[in-house]
């Protein structure tokens, strides 16, 4: 058994822990697929102690040792592509993992036959161009052709460089194992394009891992004499590991930070950036001597679909009345969720009086028909205040007050009129 791995073991189970602890508080759908990224170098790992084994145990050891790492480095660039959700990514996943393996498989296995090699070797080109095929109406991206043309240049080079004399099979694993981890590197550069130390530890620790699988042949060939320690080629992994423990640490600290400046259920700005934008926006329209509109908005028998239908609702209801309100205003405009199931709008310039009766009148007509939600047909309205700067109010806290108290004059008139 080859123990001198188990620094490395060691190493990378320390790791994959100080992973796991900080992918349970992120809420990054990365995390899990890296943290089984990491699992399976750990396989990786701990197949290399019983590799030089003989017998079925020691090939066992190598298909399960290169196989590892082709699944690490798959579920690393699925994790980051920009089309994850459609059906076929899942598909490309599966029938990447199955001919790679497969190859490996013949590989490690070990045959006279010509035929199985080059079956796998097709396979690895043929696989990913037909998902890409079947799926070109919904999915044409080009990170997608990009995996299908390295992995048509791969088929080719295998079918032509694996039977060469004496490096032919050290030649083909190395370029299994480069086309994989240039994916990786390929698509986490175009997933994570930002001047931040993760985003470019990562992706400078994948580029030097695929350059291992570039440099140990030329070494073997050409400089036989230059012996490198193992080590100094696994220094890659740990690059990576800790480049994205680091992104995983910033995606959390911008996710706070949008937390603490936004409702979590809805994603609207909270009442903290409302009035922030409230202010900026009465400061720019003394600036122009321009006028800005407020309206709050209060929904009604919110308490009531509460109570009849359940919360999970309610919660739904104020997902689609936000989004409806965000849908019929400018971009330069703010919809805030700024209470329970309160509202606030601000109308910049160019906004008048008019105006804003107008987006009042909008909004009221499309709260008026009903919404499905979760099989429940539900149908509310509103009650709006509107106050106009300076017009109505000088400030920000009097303007507030003076939307505040016509929203519940409208909401009172209401409650009379269905007495």
């Amino acid at each position: 058994m080859k123990w001198n791995v188990l620094p490395d073991i060691i190493a990378i189970a320390l790791l994959i822990c100080a992973f796991a602890s900080v992918a349970r508080q992120s809420r990054m759908p990365v995390s899990r697929l890296w943290l089984m990224g990491w699992l399976m170098i750990l396989l990786h790992f701990v197949s290399e102690l019983f590799r030089h084994l003989p017998g079925l145990v020691g090939n066992l050891a190598n298909i399960v040792l290169s196989a590892s790492l082709i699944w690490a480095g798959l579920l690393y660039v699925h994790s980051v592509i920009p089309y994850s959700k459609d059906i076929s990514s899942r598909w490309m996943l599966g029938s990447l993992l199955t001919a790679n393996t497969f190859y490996i498989s013949i590989m490690m296995i070990g045959t006279d036959q010509h035929w199985p090699f080059n079956l796998a070797a097709v396979l690895l080109g043929l696989c990913p161009l037909t998902v890409a095929l079947a799926a070109i109406r919904k999915v044409n991206h080009p990170l997608r052709w990009f995996l299908v043309c390295v992995y048509a240049a791969l088929s080719v080079f295998l079918l032509i460089f694996q039977y060469r004399p004496g490096n032919g099979g050290d030649l083909a694993w190395n370029a299994v194992m480069f086309t994989v981890y240039l994916a990786c590197s390929v698509f986490f550069f175009s997933a994570y394009r930002r001047a931040t130390a993760g985003a470019f530890v990562t992706i400078a620790g994948f580029v030097t891992w695929t350059s291992v699988f570039f440099m140990a042949p030329v070494m073997w060939n050409f400089f036989p004499q230059v012996h490198v320690e193992s080590e100094v080629y696994n220094l890659s992994k740990y690059i990576v590991a800790v480049g994205m423990i680091l992104l995983l640490l910033e995606d959390q600290v911008e996710h706070n930070k949008h937390l603490a400046l936004h409702d979590e259920l809805t994603g609207l700005p909270n009442r903290r950036l409302f009035q922030d934008r409230l202010a900026n926006a009465l400061d720019r329209a003394r600036r122009t001597n321009a006028q800005a509109a407020l309206l709050l908005i209060d929904l009604n028998h919110f308490k009531r679909v509460n109570d009849t239908l359940g919360h999970h609702v309610g919660d739904l209801l104020l997902q689609r009345v936000g989004a409806i309100f965000s849908g019929r205003v400018r971009r330069s405009d703010t919809v805030a969720r700024t209470g329970g199931d309160e509202f606030s709008i601000i109308l910049e310039e160019p906004t008048s009086r008019t105006d804003a009766l107008h987006v009042c009148e909008v909004l009221l007509e499309l709260l008026k028909e009903p919404v499905l939600l979760d099989q429940h047909r539900v149908q509310t309205g509103a009650s709006i205040g509107i106050a106009i700067f300076p017009e109505d109010a000088q400030d920000m806290e009097s303007l507030c007050i003076a939307a505040d108290l016509r929203m519940y004059e409208e909401k009172k008139g209401l409650a009379i009129g269905a007495c």
